[in-house]
């Protein structure tokens, strides 16, 4: 089983903002299974999900429903139900790191600071989990502001086109690098 975990704020006031990245891409997979709408709120685990079986392995996809700073608490709770190891723990989140339209994914490595990040790690008392990292940094070098505003700033409608781009690559980049088999349903 794997455990497969968008960061992001909960509300509709975060919901397209640079930090909900994560859950953006969860959703974008949800879109793919024809399932979006099929998130149950999970209150046990503070946490809306929903379940696919891809090639006999049964993945878990995760939003969970605290804030940034206590999303570990959401983690750690999963991975103790359903005993579920570092290395069977995927964490798609936003990077301030990267320059929008740019990827990575990595097992444990991430961006300097991301207090999602922080929290999953200080939870599992691991890092050994794999992080997709989607870069959402789009600030004009001349007039940057502070990240921590920049990352509750909102996508404009250009910036979403080319995070939707960004999310087929790192689907495709899944299917051969995890096996998952078919994700897209084209």
């Amino acid at each position: 089983m794997k455990l497969f975990i968008g960061l992001g704020n909960p509300g509709k006031e975060h919901e397209n903002n640079r930090h909900n990245a994560g859950f953006m891409f969860l959703d974008f997979i949800a879109g793919t299974f024809n399932t979006e709408s099929n998130f149950k709120n999970e209150k046990k685990f503070e946490a809306d999900m929903f379940e696919v079986v891809i090639d006999a392995e049964k993945i878990l996809f995760v939003k969970p429903q605290t804030y940034m700073n206590a999303i570990g608490r959401t983690v750690k709770k999963l991975a103790d139900f359903y005993k579920i190891d570092p290395d069977n723990i995927i964490v798609a989140h936003d990077d301030l790191d990267l320059e929008l339209g740019s990827f990575k994914i990595q097992k444990g490595k991430g961006p300097k600071i991301h207090n999602g990040i922080l929290s999953i790690e200080e939870h599992l008392g691991s890092s050994d989990f794999t992080r997709i990292r989607i870069g959402i940094d789009n600030r004009d070098p001349e007039n940057r502001f502070q990240g921590k505003d920049y990352v509750l700033s909102s996508f404009t409608h250009e910036e979403e086109l080319k995070l939707n781009d960004i999310f087929n690559k790192i689907i495709k980049n899944l299917q051969s690098t995890f096996r998952l088999g078919n994700i897209l349903t084209e």
